[in-house]
């Protein structure tokens, strides 16, 4: 995926909507941030998910943090291999490292995330 291309939320959460089906990862930045992933907690299939609310949580040395929902929906697919291996996701964030999809509730959701133009200068701001 190309992050130029996808929304993201102020959490640093990532959004590929493909009709009613959103993928959801994290960005490059968060997992930058977070150094040396150890294990990731992801929902199970078939779980809801609220936008702005907490679906998971990433461990890496520094810190937990948790994984926000940009959108709200039910979890259809989650990501097995970055489950089994975090590293996968500290390697390729947008394209092999997604965590979930998400049968989307209501479009809207979507439209209320930031561009890659407006994530890139949030971004620009918190490095300062």
């Amino acid at each position: 995926m190309d992050p130029k291309t996808l929304h993201y939320a102020p959490t640093h959460e990532w959004v590929h909507v493909e009709g009613d089906i959103a993928t959801i990862g994290i960005s490059k930045f968060a997992v930058d941030q977070l150094t040396d992933l150890i294990v990731i907690e992801l929902p199970k299939i078939g779980s809801k998910v609220k936008s702005g609310k907490s679906f998971g949580e990433v461990e890496s040395v520094k810190a937990v943090s948790d994984l926000y929902s940009p959108v709200g929906g039910e979890v259809v697919d989650v990501n097995a291999a970055v489950a089994a291996d975090v590293q996968i996701l500290a390697e390729d964030p947008y394209v092999k490292g997604w965590l979930i999809k998400v049968k989307l509730d209501n479009q809207a959701d979507v439209a209320g995330l930031l561009s890659f133009a407006d994530y890139s200068a949030k971004v620009a701001d918190e490095a300062h």
